[in-house]
Protein backbone atom coordinates (compact mmCIF):
# COMPACT_ATOMS: atom_id res chain seq x y z
CA UNK A 1 0.00 0.00 0.00
CA UNK A 2 1.23 3.31 -0.87
CA UNK A 3 2.05 6.17 1.69
CA UNK A 4 -1.13 8.00 0.63
CA UNK A 5 -3.31 4.91 0.39
CA UNK A 6 -2.10 3.83 4.42
CA UNK A 7 -2.54 7.42 5.19
CA UNK A 8 -6.35 7.49 3.64
CA UNK A 9 -9.56 7.75 5.37
CA UNK A 10 -11.10 4.48 4.49
CA UNK A 11 -13.80 4.64 7.62
CA UNK A 12 -15.00 7.84 6.30
CA UNK A 13 -15.00 6.01 2.95
CA UNK A 14 -16.94 3.29 4.35
CA UNK A 15 -19.62 5.35 5.95
CA UNK A 16 -20.15 7.66 2.99
CA UNK A 17 -20.80 4.86 1.27
CA UNK A 18 -23.14 3.42 3.70
CA UNK A 19 -25.20 7.01 3.43
CA UNK A 20 -25.25 7.23 -0.30
CA UNK A 21 -26.45 3.56 0.01
CA UNK A 22 -29.34 4.31 2.44
CA UNK A 23 -30.52 7.11 0.25
CA UNK A 24 -31.86 4.41 -2.14
CA UNK A 25 -32.79 1.82 0.72
CA UNK A 26 -33.18 3.63 4.67
CA UNK A 27 -34.04 -0.30 5.44
CA UNK A 28 -30.74 -0.98 4.80
CA UNK A 29 -29.69 -1.78 8.28
CA UNK A 30 -32.92 -3.65 9.39
CA UNK A 31 -31.78 -5.70 6.31
CA UNK A 32 -28.53 -6.71 7.85
CA UNK A 33 -30.05 -7.14 11.42
CA UNK A 34 -32.13 -9.82 10.49
CA UNK A 35 -29.26 -11.59 7.82
CA UNK A 36 -26.98 -11.72 10.97
CA UNK A 37 -29.96 -12.79 13.06
CA UNK A 38 -30.28 -15.79 10.77
CA UNK A 39 -27.16 -16.95 10.38
CA UNK A 40 -26.20 -17.05 14.21
CA UNK A 41 -29.74 -19.14 14.57
CA UNK A 42 -29.02 -21.34 12.05
CA UNK A 43 -24.65 -21.94 12.14
CA UNK A 44 -24.12 -20.30 15.31
CA UNK A 45 -22.19 -17.09 16.11
CA UNK A 46 -18.36 -18.28 14.83
CA UNK A 47 -19.40 -18.68 11.09
CA UNK A 48 -17.03 -19.12 8.28
CA UNK A 49 -18.39 -16.46 6.06
CA UNK A 50 -18.51 -15.67 1.90
CA UNK A 51 -19.12 -12.02 0.97
CA UNK A 52 -20.61 -12.22 -2.09
CA UNK A 53 -20.41 -9.69 -4.18
CA UNK A 54 -18.88 -7.58 -1.09
CA UNK A 55 -18.51 -3.80 -2.09
CA UNK A 56 -16.52 -2.38 0.58
CA UNK A 57 -17.46 -5.01 2.70
CA UNK A 58 -20.82 -3.53 4.42
CA UNK A 59 -21.64 -7.26 5.46
CA UNK A 60 -17.89 -8.46 6.51
CA UNK A 61 -18.04 -5.00 8.65
CA UNK A 62 -21.40 -5.92 10.67
CA UNK A 63 -20.25 -9.40 10.72
CA UNK A 64 -17.20 -9.13 12.82
CA UNK A 65 -18.53 -6.43 14.53
CA UNK A 66 -21.51 -8.93 15.97
CA UNK A 67 -19.24 -12.15 15.46
CA UNK A 68 -15.42 -11.21 16.86
CA UNK A 69 -14.96 -15.17 16.59
CA UNK A 70 -16.39 -14.83 12.30
CA UNK A 71 -14.38 -15.31 9.27
CA UNK A 72 -15.13 -13.66 6.21
CA UNK A 73 -13.68 -13.84 2.56
CA UNK A 74 -15.20 -10.85 0.55
CA UNK A 75 -15.22 -11.49 -3.56
CA UNK A 76 -16.31 -8.52 -5.82
CA UNK A 77 -14.29 -7.14 -8.73
CA UNK A 78 -15.30 -3.28 -8.36
CA UNK A 79 -11.78 -2.00 -8.05
CA UNK A 80 -12.59 0.97 -6.12
CA UNK A 81 -14.91 -0.62 -3.75
CA UNK A 82 -12.41 -3.16 -3.26
CA UNK A 83 -9.58 -0.98 -2.65
CA UNK A 84 -11.92 0.77 0.24
CA UNK A 85 -12.56 -2.82 1.67
CA UNK A 86 -8.81 -3.83 1.74
CA UNK A 87 -7.61 -0.19 3.18
CA UNK A 88 -10.78 -0.68 5.92
CA UNK A 89 -9.74 -4.19 6.83
CA UNK A 90 -5.98 -3.66 6.55
CA UNK A 91 -4.17 -6.04 9.28
CA UNK A 92 -7.81 -7.90 10.42
CA UNK A 93 -7.33 -11.68 9.85
CA UNK A 94 -10.09 -12.27 10.42
CA UNK A 95 -10.88 -10.42 6.64
CA UNK A 96 -9.80 -11.60 3.25
CA UNK A 97 -10.85 -10.06 -0.09
CA UNK A 98 -10.42 -11.71 -3.76
CA UNK A 99 -10.68 -10.16 -6.98
CA UNK A 100 -13.12 -11.97 -9.66
CA UNK A 101 -15.94 -11.60 -11.84
CA UNK A 102 -18.85 -14.13 -10.76
CA UNK A 103 -19.83 -14.55 -14.13
CA UNK A 104 -16.73 -16.29 -15.01
CA UNK A 105 -17.34 -19.92 -14.79
CA UNK A 106 -14.24 -20.25 -12.48
CA UNK A 107 -14.09 -17.75 -9.95
CA UNK A 108 -15.11 -20.86 -6.98
CA UNK A 109 -10.89 -21.33 -7.52
CA UNK A 110 -9.71 -18.09 -6.26
CA UNK A 111 -11.62 -18.38 -3.11
CA UNK A 112 -9.48 -19.75 0.09
CA UNK A 113 -11.87 -21.71 1.26
CA UNK A 114 -13.66 -24.82 -0.52
CA UNK A 115 -17.05 -24.50 1.71
CA UNK A 116 -18.78 -21.82 3.89
CA UNK A 117 -20.96 -21.71 6.85
CA UNK A 118 -22.95 -18.87 4.85
CA UNK A 119 -23.18 -16.84 1.80
CA UNK A 120 -24.46 -13.50 2.13
CA UNK A 121 -24.79 -10.67 0.18
CA UNK A 122 -26.87 -7.96 -0.24
CA UNK A 123 -28.01 -5.04 -3.04
CA UNK A 124 -25.59 -6.76 -5.87
CA UNK A 125 -27.41 -9.69 -7.73
CA UNK A 126 -29.83 -7.44 -9.33
CA UNK A 127 -26.61 -6.57 -11.09
CA UNK A 128 -27.02 -10.28 -13.17
CA UNK A 129 -29.64 -11.40 -15.51
CA UNK A 130 -31.67 -14.37 -14.46
CA UNK A 131 -29.87 -17.14 -16.63
CA UNK A 132 -26.08 -16.36 -15.02
CA UNK A 133 -27.99 -15.92 -11.38
CA UNK A 134 -29.27 -19.43 -11.70
CA UNK A 135 -25.95 -20.48 -13.04
CA UNK A 136 -24.12 -18.81 -9.86
CA UNK A 137 -27.08 -20.33 -7.53
CA UNK A 138 -26.23 -23.64 -8.66
CA UNK A 139 -22.50 -23.25 -7.74
CA UNK A 140 -23.42 -21.95 -4.52
CA UNK A 141 -25.52 -25.10 -3.70
CA UNK A 142 -22.00 -27.13 -3.80
CA UNK A 143 -19.91 -24.32 -2.15
CA UNK A 144 -22.57 -23.96 1.16
CA UNK A 145 -22.11 -26.64 3.58
CA UNK A 146 -24.88 -29.53 4.73
CA UNK A 147 -26.56 -27.40 6.57
CA UNK A 148 -25.38 -23.98 5.37
CA UNK A 149 -27.17 -20.88 4.29
CA UNK A 150 -27.33 -18.63 1.62
CA UNK A 151 -28.58 -15.20 2.16
CA UNK A 152 -29.81 -12.47 -0.94
CA UNK A 153 -30.72 -9.48 0.17
CA UNK A 154 -32.13 -7.18 -2.66
CA UNK A 155 -34.70 -4.88 -4.85
CA UNK A 156 -37.01 -7.66 -5.99
CA UNK A 157 -40.25 -7.03 -7.99
CA UNK A 158 -43.61 -9.02 -8.01
CA UNK A 159 -45.23 -8.36 -10.96
CA UNK A 160 -48.15 -9.24 -10.18
CA UNK A 161 -48.85 -6.15 -7.97
CA UNK A 162 -48.29 -3.24 -10.32
CA UNK A 163 -51.03 -0.89 -8.32
CA UNK A 164 -48.63 -1.56 -4.98
CA UNK A 165 -45.45 -1.26 -6.87
CA UNK A 166 -46.18 1.75 -8.37
CA UNK A 167 -47.44 3.22 -4.87
CA UNK A 168 -44.15 2.18 -3.45
CA UNK A 169 -41.76 3.68 -5.99
CA UNK A 170 -44.06 7.01 -5.82
CA UNK A 171 -43.49 7.17 -2.05
CA UNK A 172 -39.99 5.83 -1.89
CA UNK A 173 -39.10 8.72 -4.79
CA UNK A 174 -40.84 11.57 -2.98
CA UNK A 175 -38.98 10.46 0.01
CA UNK A 176 -35.52 10.60 -1.96
CA UNK A 177 -36.06 13.66 -3.59
CA UNK A 178 -36.52 15.39 -0.12
CA UNK A 179 -33.11 14.23 1.33
CA UNK A 180 -31.48 14.85 -1.82
CA UNK A 181 -32.75 18.28 -1.84
CA UNK A 182 -31.28 17.94 1.88
CA UNK A 183 -27.56 16.99 1.02
CA UNK A 184 -27.62 13.96 0.21
CA UNK A 185 -25.23 11.91 -2.26
CA UNK A 186 -27.15 9.71 -4.87
CA UNK A 187 -25.18 7.09 -6.84
CA UNK A 188 -23.16 10.06 -9.64
CA UNK A 189 -23.01 11.85 -6.85
CA UNK A 190 -20.73 9.78 -5.09
CA UNK A 191 -18.35 8.04 -7.94
CA UNK A 192 -17.99 11.68 -9.14
CA UNK A 193 -16.07 12.42 -5.83
CA UNK A 194 -14.28 9.03 -5.58
CA UNK A 195 -13.12 9.98 -9.60
CA UNK A 196 -11.52 12.84 -7.77
CA UNK A 197 -9.74 11.71 -5.01
CA UNK A 198 -6.43 11.09 -5.30
CA UNK A 199 -6.17 7.40 -4.12
CA UNK A 200 -9.23 6.00 -5.64
CA UNK A 201 -9.19 8.01 -8.74
CA UNK A 202 -7.05 5.25 -10.83
CA UNK A 203 -9.42 2.52 -9.75
CA UNK A 204 -12.56 4.46 -10.25
CA UNK A 205 -11.60 5.09 -13.62
CA UNK A 206 -10.93 0.91 -13.96
CA UNK A 207 -14.38 0.33 -12.87
CA UNK A 208 -16.13 2.57 -14.99
CA UNK A 209 -14.47 0.42 -17.65
CA UNK A 210 -15.65 -2.69 -16.63
CA UNK A 211 -19.03 -1.85 -15.81
CA UNK A 212 -20.12 1.53 -17.31
CA UNK A 213 -22.55 3.67 -15.77
CA UNK A 214 -24.44 0.56 -13.96
CA UNK A 215 -24.95 -2.67 -15.33
CA UNK A 216 -28.38 -4.21 -16.65
CA UNK A 217 -29.87 -6.87 -14.88
CA UNK A 218 -33.25 -8.35 -13.70
CA UNK A 219 -35.02 -8.16 -10.57
CA UNK A 220 -37.31 -11.52 -10.29
CA UNK A 221 -39.47 -11.46 -7.28
CA UNK A 222 -38.64 -12.96 -3.72
CA UNK A 223 -40.48 -16.53 -5.17
CA UNK A 224 -38.22 -16.97 -8.09
CA UNK A 225 -35.39 -16.80 -6.34
CA UNK A 226 -36.30 -19.16 -3.81
CA UNK A 227 -38.07 -21.57 -6.69
CA UNK A 228 -34.66 -21.08 -8.50
CA UNK A 229 -32.53 -21.73 -5.50
CA UNK A 230 -34.47 -24.85 -4.49
CA UNK A 231 -34.06 -26.29 -7.84
CA UNK A 232 -30.11 -25.42 -8.00
CA UNK A 233 -29.91 -28.04 -4.53
CA UNK A 234 -30.95 -26.28 -1.50
CA UNK A 235 -33.36 -27.81 0.75
CA UNK A 236 -35.24 -25.17 1.96
CA UNK A 237 -35.74 -21.61 0.82
CA UNK A 238 -38.01 -18.60 1.44
CA UNK A 239 -38.14 -15.17 2.57
CA UNK A 240 -37.33 -14.15 6.00
CA UNK A 241 -37.90 -10.42 5.76
CA UNK A 242 -39.48 -7.77 3.44
CA UNK A 243 -39.86 -3.91 3.46
CA UNK A 244 -42.06 -2.35 0.46
CA UNK A 245 -39.73 -2.41 -2.05
CA UNK A 246 -36.93 -4.75 -0.71
CA UNK A 247 -36.91 -8.94 0.32
CA UNK A 248 -34.22 -10.86 2.26
CA UNK A 249 -34.32 -14.54 0.29
CA UNK A 250 -32.82 -17.35 2.88
CA UNK A 251 -32.08 -20.72 1.53
CA UNK A 252 -30.29 -23.56 3.93
CA UNK A 253 -28.73 -26.67 2.07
Amino acid sequence: MTETAASTDWQAWQQSWDRQQEWYMPDREERFRVMLDMVEAVVGPEPRVLDLACGTGSITDRLLKRFPEATSTGIDLDPALLAIARGSFAGDERATFVTADLKDPEWVERLPHDTYDAVLTATALHWLHSEPLTTLYGQLAVLVRDGGVFMNADRMIDTATPRINAAERAHRHAAMDRAKAAGALDWADWWALAAEDPVLAAPTAERYKIYGEHADGDMPSAQWHAETLRAAGFGEARAVWASPSDSLVLAVK
